[in-house]
């Protein structure tokens, strides 16, 4: 979920997609300004953190880059439950992959945050000649399940931040912080003081 305070929003954000789709080059790009060419696999997870300044706020992402292999698959509900924010990633160059990334949509819309702001990035655009998935493909499907859709290469850095503050531009701003509780507190007035009357 996100959380409010004084124009400051914490969120957390986590990304999903197929092995090589290239999730943690786009986190190493938007977080450290770094490119490996050779990027070990994700094991379970990792977590980064970054902060943006956007509009009038100041927006603090927790990110969560999962593994993309099969067998850790069991694991991503532990990190998209609660998530105000995912990023599904396929690869350009593979239609596997985006058919994969298809079934992650499918998978938030049916057990993620209602509220999530998602997004599909068509990673590793800079390999045009080897593309299987075309970007008209991809923003249709986009458009039919209300994701934003962008093409990123976080190999010569195309779309990488602007994916992360167009997140940020879209997430709710008026979510009030989650009690974990689940009780709602409420001010009363003082005895002889009048009530102001309000609308919430």
């Amino acid at each position: 979920m996100a959380t409010i305070g004084q124009n400051n929003l914490n969120a957390k954000l986590v990304l999903l997609g197929d092995m090589g789709a290239g999730k943690s080059s786009l986190v190493l790009r938007f977080v450290r300004g770094q490119f490996l060419e050779f990027q070990e696999s994700t094991i379970g997870a990792a977590f980064f953190s970054q902060t943006l300044a956007v509009n009038d706020a100041t927006v603090k992402f927790e990110i969560w880059d999962t593994a993309g292999q099969e067998r850790y698959h069991s694991l991503a509900p532990m990190y998209y439950r609660g998530a105000a924010a995912a990023i599904i990633v396929y690869d350009i160059t593979s239609k596997d992959s985006f058919t994969r990334a298809k079934k992650w949509v499918q998978e938030l819309q049916k057990q993620g945050n209602p509220s999530m702001v998602m997004a599909l990035a068509g990673n590793k655009a800079d390999l045009e000649e080897k593309r299987q998935v075309t970007a008209e493909e991809a923003r249709v499907y986009a458009e039919d399940n209300c994701l934003f859709f962008m093409e990123t290469s976080a190999k010569t850095a195309a779309n990488v931040n602007d994916i992360f503050y167009e997140i940020a531009k879209r997430l709710p701003r008026a979510q009030p912080a989650q009690n974990p509780a689940g009780m709602v507190l409420v001010d009363r007035p003082q005895e002889g003081s009048r009530a102001s009357s309000s609308c919430c």
